[in-house]
């Protein structure tokens, strides 16, 4: 059965980005996700649901590419076959992963 391992490389935080000078006003207190932390791993099966504690709106960026790994298909410029790095959609603290294509 075919499986995707979802791997948390980075979490960006916006000051590191943007330094003070971000390009939209931040709340006070505005910082990097909150709901992962580097190394954090989550497995999605082959019924391709979103892995319990896995943030919403950063399933819904990455989900094409997780579908794409669990049906077989690769990015035709990755040498590693089965992986992907890709990120959520929030441009001000982005989060970064790691795909990776587990076969048994």
């Amino acid at each position: 059965m075919t499986q995707v391992k979802i791997t948390v490389l980075q979490v960006q935080d916006p000051k590191e980005l943007f330094g003070d000078d971000p390009p939209v006003t931040l709340s006070p207190g505005f910082g990097p996700c909150d709901k992962h932390h580097v190394g954090q791993e989550f497995i999605v099966k082959q019924d391709y649901q979103m892995p319990d504690g896995f943030c919403n709106y950063s399933w819904y960026g990455i989900h094409t590419a997780v579908r794409m790994l669990l049906f077989g298909g690769d990015y035709p410029w990755a040498i590693d076959k089965g992986s992907a790095v890709v990120c959520c959609n929030d441009g001000l603290r982005p989060v970064i992963y790691k795909l990776e294509r587990i076969e048994d």
